[in-house]
């Protein structure tokens, strides 16, 4: 059973993910959540009602012994399924202006967004190398390329994943495994539901907000045999806000 695993799969560009993973059709969808079962059973439910097949799976990306616990768990069930593709897209903002940042607020955007991309990969990374197949695609922001105000703790981890990605896409390609990572700008999700639109769509060249299912088309691609060359690559998708 060849599967993907989508961290933070349950809402937003995670739920999306999953869907276009599952009209492809080509995987067992591991969709990981934390805390919202009701959205992740949803999710499921989309992915099955499309005829592909997966499996919900709780766990805190960035608490490492949970996630160490339930994939071993995991694997221990499904001793012949391969995770082929591992989309780490979980992440977390507690947004606020710098001097006035807590500590806590800083631990939990950088664990999540960055050890969680640790405690996830760095499970599966033996089995792709031996493997001599894989797609790594690690979702970060435009924040993490530029730099955004008010967000310098989010910033600080999309912009460490941003190097991680290069570093290991180096250290892995002679595998068949590629790393890639994914910059989304303003899209219309939960997380960005409270920002002006009409105000900050004026700074974005093609004047709107980007959907979930457009960010999905770009995974869903780098996750493909087809984007076998580009590796290291961190792809923007902003509208032109910032290339």
């Amino acid at each position: 059973m060849k599967c993907v695993i989508v961290t933070g799969g349950s809402r937003g560009i995670g739920r999306a993910i999953c869907i276009k993973l599952a009209e492809e059709k080509n995987y067992h969808l591991l969709i990981n959540f934390a805390s919202n079962e009701e959205a992740a059973k949803a999710t499921l439910a989309k992915v099955e009602e499309l005829g592909a097949t997966g499996e919900i799976l709780k766990f805190d990306v960035g608490n490492a012994e949970e996630t160490q616990s339930v994939l071993e768990q995991w694997q221990e069930r499904n001793p012949d399924a391969v995770v082929e593709v591992i989309v780490n897209n979980a992440g977390i903002t507690r947004d606020g202006l710098f001097m006035w940042m807590q500590r806590e607020d800083w631990n939990s955007v950088i664990n999540t967004s960055l050890n969680g991309f640790f405690n996830v990969t760095n499970f599966f990374i033996q089995k792709l190398l031996r493997n001599k197949y894989g797609r790594i695609i690690n979702m970060v922001s435009v924040s993490g390329v530029k730099g955004t105000a008010g967000q310098t703790n989010y910033s600080a981890a999309k912009g460490a994943l941003v190097a991680a990605t290069k570093s290991l896409a180096q250290e892995i390609a002679k595998r068949n495994i590629t790393v890639n990572a994914v910059a989304p700008g303003f899209i219309r999700t939960d997380m960005t539901q409270d920002f002006n639109e009409d105000e900050l769509k004026a700074m974005i060249p093609v004047n709107r907000f980007g959907e979930a299912e457009e960010v999905a088309d770009l995974v869903a691609f780098l996750a493909s045999r087809k984007a076998s060359y580009i590796t290291g690559e961190v792809i923007n998708i902003n509208g032109g806000i910032y290339s």
